[in-house]
C-alpha cells in the first residue's frame, strides 16, 4: 500500500465514527491541487475493495475494529512483533516488508491480517500502516567495513549495514556498539544511524551483554541524585529510636538461607514447634522504611522495577548501599524487618497470621549447599559449628516444608520441573563452563515458607479490601488447552483430561504420570508454554499454577518493586490507617505499580535470556568440532533446536538436513516431504558443534550419529 493510501486510512481512523468529507481532508492536510485527482482515484479504489465506505459524502473506515495502535516490541532481520496495549495486551507478528522501517519503541497504527496462520507464529498477524510516534530507543550492532567505509551492521534490525552519521573517530571493525536512528527511510536498510557508545569486541559475551543492557536503558550505575540519597542511608545500624518502637525479635533464633554468592539478603526465617503444630516467622527486609514514596530512590526503583541477574553480573533495583548494606539481613547485626508471624496446624493449615514491624538479628548467613549437607547427614564439623545456634531448627523446617509440599500437590498444583543454567566465568568475565543449576531440599524448604507468607499477605489484602498488587496467574484459554491436547497426542502421550476446561490438577496429572518417561523434560516445557504468563494486577484474579484464590509477592522488596509496593501499603495497615484512607492513598498507585512491575519483569526476563545466550555461545566457541548428547527441544521451519545435557541450546539449520521441503506438525514434529524422515521433540540425539556466533548468541549443530546411553 502506497503512502497516500496509508495516510487516508490514518486520517479516517483518527476521524472515528464521524468520518470525513473529501473537502475536509483537502483542507485539513493542505492537499495541493495536483494531488486532488489522486485522492479521488484512491478513494474510489479503496471503496471498491471494501476498505472504506461513503455515506452522505462522509468517508469512513470499514471494519474499523481491525485497526489498532500498538508498540513495536521486537524486530529481527525478517520480521517483528508489535503489542496492542490495554488491560489484556495482545502481541502480533509483522512480516519484515510490512514494518515500514519501524523500530522497537515506535507507536504505530496497524491492521490485522485476516487470513494469517496464527499457529505458525503463535499469535495473530498484522501490518503496520503508519508510524505515529517514532522512538529514540537505542539498538545494538557491530562495526563493519565495506569499500573502505565504516558502517554498522545491526544485530536485530536488518541484514544490511547502515550508514553512520557524524563522527567515526576511534571506531574499530568488529566493535560492539549502541546506536540510534537519526534519519529514517521506509525500509530498515535505508536508515542512517548515530553511534552512541562502544563496548569492545563483539566476540566477548560481557561486551555484548553490556551493550544490550545499555540499549535497553538498564545500567548498573545510578543517577547522582539517587546515589546522594543512598549515601545518607549508608549506615551500619538502624536508628535506635525506630528499633525501640518495633516488636523486638533480636532474641529469636532467626537466620537466612541463600546462595553462596548472595549479597542482597532480603528474607530470614524462624521456626519452632507449638502445641499441635508450628510457629513460623518469615522476616523480610523493611525496604519501605528507607525508600520513601516520592524520593529519588523510589522513582529509580519504580523505573527499574526489578533487579536483573545474568552470568556473574547484577543490574540492581537499588544501590548497593541499601541492597547489600542497611537493608540486607546480614548476620550478627541489627536490622529492621517486616515480619509475617504465622501459626500453622500439624497438617499444614494456616490458622493465624499477623504482620508486624520488627527489629531482628540474624544468627547465621546460611547457604543452601551447607544446609543440604546438614539435612542429608554429610555436614562436617565446620558446618555444624557454623549453624550451632540454629541447627536444631533445621529438622523442624524440613518437617513442616514436607507437609506444605504435600498439601500443595494435593490441591492440584503442577510440579513443573525446569532446569536453569549456571554460567561460570573466569576472572576476566569469560564464560568457561555451563552447568545445570542444582536444586536441593533446602531450596524447596525456603520456597514453601515464602509461598505461605506471600499467600498470607494477599489474603489479608482481600479480607480488608485494601488496594494491592497481586501476583496473578490466569487459566489458559480454551484454544491453548485444545492445542496442548493435540501436541501431547502427537508426542505419543495420553492427553486424558486435557481439554478446554482443564484444571491445574489435570496438568499436574499428566506430569506425574510421565515422571519416568524419556520425554519428561519436554512434557514439562510444553505444559509450561501452554500456560498464561503470570503478571501483577490490582485485581485478585487468583493463581492458576499454585491453585490459590489469592497470592502476592511480599518476600523480595530489595529486588522487586511489586514487593516494595505492598510493603508500603501494609505498613499503613499495620499502623492502623483507616481502610478509607488506604484506598484513597493507594488506589491509583496499586494500578500503576502493577502495570510497571509486569512490564519490567517481562523486559528483565528477555534481557537475562539474551545475555545468557551470549555467554553460552562464548563457551561453545571453545568446543567447535566436539560432539555432545542432547535432545530435540523444538522444531520450526528454520530447523531443529537441540538442548545439551549442560543446558546449552543450539540449532541444526534446515539447510543442513537432506534437501527437500519440511513441514511442522503440532509444533513438535518436523517431517521431510522427500524421504518421510520424522524429527520429534524429545528424541535423544548426538550432535556436533559446527559453528558459533558469539555476537548473535547463535550455536549451530549438525547430527553426529546416535545418542550415547548413560
Amino acid at each position: 500500500m502506497n503512502k497516500f493510501k496509508r495516510h487516508i486510512i490514518l486520517a479516517l481512523y483518527q476521524a472515528g465514527e464521524e468520518g470525513m468529507t473529501r473537502k475536509e481532508y483537502i483542507k485539513k492536510y493542505e492537499l495541493p491541487k495536483k494531488s486532488v485527482k489522486k485522492l479521488d482515484d484512491y478513494l474510489s479504489e479503496m471503496k471498491k475493495y471494501g476498505d472504506i465506505s461513503c455515506k452522505k459524502e462522509r468517508w469512513r473506515l470499514k471494519n474499523v475494529g481491525m485497526y489498532f495502535e500498538a508498540v513495536v516490541t521486537r524486530v529481527s532481520q525478517k520480521s517483528g512483533f508489535i503489542t496492542q496495549q490495554g488491560d489484556c495486551p495482545t502481541e502480533y507478528f509483522v512480516r519484515g516488508r510490512d514494518l515500514l522501517g519501524a523500530v522497537p519503541g515506535d507507536v504505530v497504527l496497524a491492521k490485522m491480517v485476516s487470513n494469517a496462520d496464527i499457529d505458525l507464529h503463535h499469535c495473530p498477524e498484522a501490518t503496520v500502516l503508519e508510524i505515529l510516534q517514532p522512538s529514540d530507543m537505542l539498538m545494538t550492532g557491530v562495526i563493519v567495513e565495506e569499500n573502505g567505509k565504516l558502517l554498522v551492521l545491526p544485530d536485530k534490525l536488518c541484514g544490511e549495514p547502515l550508514g553512520i552519521s557524524g563522527g567515526k573517530k576511534g571506531l574499530v571493525v568488529g566493535e560492539k556498539v549502541v546506536f540510534s536512528v537519526k534519519h529514517r527511510g521506509e525500509h530498515h536498510y535505508e536508515h542512517i544511524v548515530s553511534i552512541e557508545d562502544s563496548f569492545g569486541s563483539c566476540e566477548n559475551a560481557r561486551a555484548g551483554a553490556e551493550a544490550y543492557m545499555a540499549a535497553n536503558g538498564l545500567h548498573t550505575e545510578f543517577p547522582d541524585e539517587v546515589l546522594f540519597e543512598a549515601s545518607k542511608l549508608n549506615i551500619d545500624d538502624p536508628d535506635p529510636d525506630e528499633a525501640a518502637r518495633r516488636l523486638d525479635l533480636r532474641g529469636e533464633p532467626i537466620f537466612t538461607i541463600d546462595g553462596a554468592d548472595t549479597k542482597d539478603i532480603d528474607d530470614a526465617i524462624s521456626i519452632s514447634r507449638a502445641e499441635g503444630g508450628y510457629k513460623l516467622g518469615v522476616h523480610i527486609a523493611d525496604v519501605s522504611h528507607y525508600v520513601k514514596k516520592g524520593s529519588k530512590l523510589d522513582e529509580e526503583a519504580f523505573f527499574r522495577g526489578t533487579s536483573i541477574y545474568y552470568a556473574d553480573r547484577v543490574v540492581p533495583m537499588l544501590p548497593k548501599e541499601l541492597s547489600n548494606g542497611i537493608c540486607s539481613l546480614n548476620p550478627n547485626v541489627d536490622r529492621l524487618a517486616f515480619s509475617c508471624l504465622m501459626e500453622v496446624s500439624g497438617d499444614g493449615k494456616l490458622l493465624k497470621y499477623r504482620f508486624e514491624k520488627t527489629v531482628i538479628r540474624s544468627r547465621v548467613k546460611g547457604v543452601y549447599s551447607e544446609v543440604n549437607r546438614i539435612i542429608d547427614g554429610t555436614a562436617d564439623d565446620g558446618i555444624k559449628e557454623k549453624y550451632a545456634r540454629v541447627i536444631d531448627r533445621i529438622p523442624v523446617m524440613r518437617e513442616l516444608a514436607e507437609i506444605l509440599e504435600k498439601n500443595r500437590i494435593a490441591r492440584g498444583a503442577p510440579e513443573i520441573d525446569t532446569t536453569e543454567s549456571k554460567i561460570i566465568t573466569d576472572e576476566n568475565g569469560v564464560c568457561v563452563d555451563v552447568k545445570p543449576r542444582e536444586r536441593g531440599v533446602a531450596e524447596g524448604i525456603i520456597e514453601e515458607f515464602m509461598l505461605m507468607a506471600n499467600n498470607a499477605a494477599a489474603a489479608l489484602a482481600m479480607k480488608e479490601k485494601i488496594p494491592f498488587v497481586y501476583r496473578v496467574h490466569e487459566a489458559p484459554p480454551a484454544d491453548k488447552l485444545i492445542a496442548l491436547n493435540e501436541t501431547l497426542t502427537a508426542l505419543g502421550v495420553n492427553p486424558e483430561g486435557i481439554g478446554e476446561n482443564s484444571t491445574a490438577a489435570d496438568l499436574a496429572g499428566i506430569i506425574r504420570e510421565n515422571k519416568d518417561s524419556e520425554k519428561y523434560t519436554v512434557i514439562n516445557r510444553i505444559i509450561l508454554r501452554s500456560m498464561m504468563k503470570a503478571k501483577y494486577s490490582q485485581e485478585p484474579l487468583g493463581h492458576y499454577g499454585l491453585v490459590m484464590p489469592e497470592y502476592a509477592h511480599f518476600t523480595s522488596p530489595i529486588r522487586r518493586y511489586a514487593d516494595l509496593s505492598i510493603h508500603r501499603i501494609l505498613t499503613d495497615y499495620v499502623y492502623a490507617l483507616s481502610t478509607e484512607k488506604i484506598c484513597k492513598r493507594y488506589g491509583d498507585f496499586a494500578n500503576r505499580a502493577s502495570l510497571q512491575a509486569s512490564n519490567t519483569e517481562l523486559s528483565a526476563i528477555h534481557c537475562e535470556r539474551e545475555c545468557e545466550n551470549l555467554y553460552m555461545a562464548e563457551y561453545m566457541k571453545g568446543h567447535v568440532g566436539e560432539e555432545f548428547n542432547g535432545f530435540i527441544s523444538g522444531v520450526s521451519p528454520s530447523g531443529i533446536f537441540v538442548a545439551l545435557e549442560n543446558t546449552v541450546e543450539g540449532m541444526i539449520p534446515v539447510s543442513s538436513l537432506p534437501l527437500g521441503e519440511y513441514e511442522v506438525k503440532h509444533s513438535v514434529i518436523l517431517t521431510g516431504a522427500a524421504d518421510g524422515t520424522v524429527y520429534t521433540v524429545g528424541d535423544k540425539v548426538r550432535v556436533k558443534c559446527v559453528g558459533v556466533n558469539v555476537n548473535g548468541g547463535f550455536i549451530d549443530f549438525d547430527f553426529a550419529g546416535k545418542s550415547e546411553t548413560h
